[in-house]
């Protein structure tokens, strides 16, 4: 392994920090992008910007030395969520932290920073590897928009690793779920609600009545239904009209999953007719799920990776999705792993130096066991 030998620690946080410095919140990543765009040309990467409606997605591509080795995709998105106006962090005690009112950005920052540090460790031994594709893709945080609007023809490889799940280095993300969204219209009739509220019908009871009705939350092992929105009336002084109930169900069974979003489309309409509203139902794929085979290819060389990289790696099963979502979906087989990102989303976000380090260990590593075992596994 010699490049892991090249990984340096001061430099990956450093890395890290000039990253947080630039605000990127969702669908404003131009900055981010610029300087991500600089650092791959530096180190020797052709570079393609592909734009796509509201932003664009950056494409690295490095020729290896060995013509045999299939194309490996390292990949992190751009974006962060918000509020990150101001922010501010420090470090202490060998952890990064936010402080202040703002998310940290670790997420995905953080996976970011790895990718780029295995890029430099690379450059600096000189190891012999395979072709390398870098995907730094942009509104993650808005519903994977870079990644479902990634053109994939500008891509070889057909095998990724996405640095971009919580939680201490040596994740791997084996299965993630399908996520289905919904809209329900609820249409009442409006009547002044102190002169002649009998001529009205509420748009807003019937809605509630729906949502108390319908399964909510954790359904199953691996299903669960959420009510995230729910907006409607004019005024005070108004029987509501028009009621809008937003929600979602993820799941990794796609019959429990359909079966859950059956019931709770037929409750809401028997709960509508009972209060005399219309309904309307209009639903939407976010994105498909995905799950490795125990015995799959992939997971054996990234298991023979973590090992001699000294990481000891942890298949997980999660509720979320991440861009390796849409790229299982278009043909690449994706693995998500986690980037030492801790509390994401949140203001008290933090990551530990020593995961930066051991990220770009990971990444490095992997890069390394590709090259030298996938020729015969993986096509």
């Amino acid at each position: 392994m010699e490049a892991v030998k090249y990984i340096n620690t001061n430099r990956v946080i450093n890395t890290f920090i000039d990253l947080l410095r630039i605000n990127s919140p969702s669908f404003d990543e131009r900055a981010i992008g610029a300087h991500l765009a600089s650092i791959l040309l530096r180190l020797g990467l052709e570079v393609t910007v592909q734009e796509y409606g509201e932003s664009f997605n950056l494409i690295g591509y490095l020729r290896g030395s060995l013509r045999d080795v299939p194309t490996l995709i390292l990949s992190a998105h751009m974006d962060t969520v918000e509020p990150t106006v101001g922010l501010n962090f420090s470090i202490e005690d060998g952890i990064i932290r936010t402080v202040g009112e703002t998310v940290l950005g670790s997420d995905d920052k953080s996976g970011i920073a790895e990718i780029i540090e295995a890029l430099e460790a690379l450059s600096e031994s000189k190891v012999p590897h395979g072709n390398l594709e870098v995907v730094f893709t942009s509104a993650e945080e808005r519903g994977l928009q870079g990644s479902k609007n990634l053109d994939y023809h500008l891509l070889k490889g057909r095998h990724a690793i996405v640095m971009d799940t919580n939680g201490p280095i040596g994740k791997i993300v084996v299965a993630a779920p399908t996520h289905d969204t919904y809209v329900m219209a609820i249409t009442g009739r409006a009547a002044h609600a102190g002169i002649e509220p009998e001529k009205g019908t509420s748009s807003i009871k019937a809605a509630s009545r729906i949502i108390a009705a319908i399964p909510d939350g954790r359904i199953d092992a691996e299903t669960t239904a959420n009510v995230g929105k729910i907006h409607g009336g004019t005024a005070n002084n108004i029987v509501p009209k028009e009621t809008i109930v937003e929600g979602e169900v993820r799941g990794h069974n796609e019959t429990v999953l359909e079966k859950t979003k059956e019931t709770i489309f037929n409750t809401a309409r028997k709960i509508a007719r009972k209060n005399q509203v219309r309904i309307t139902i209009e639903e939407k794929r976010q994105y498909k799920g995905f799950r490795f085979s125990i015995d799959d290819p992939l997971l054996a060389l990234l298991g023979e990776a973590f090992s001699k990289s000294g990481i000891k790696p942890e298949h997980v099963i999660t509720g979320g999705g991440s861009d390796a979502n849409i790229f299982n979906a278009s043909g690449i087989q994706a693995a998500t792993l986690s980037s030492g990102m801790q509390k994401p989303h949140t203001t008290e976000e933090y990551i530990h130096t020593e995961d930066l380090y051991r990220g770009s260990v990971l990444v490095a590593g992997i890069i390394e066991t590709f090259a030298k075992s996938a020729s015969g596994e993986i096509r």
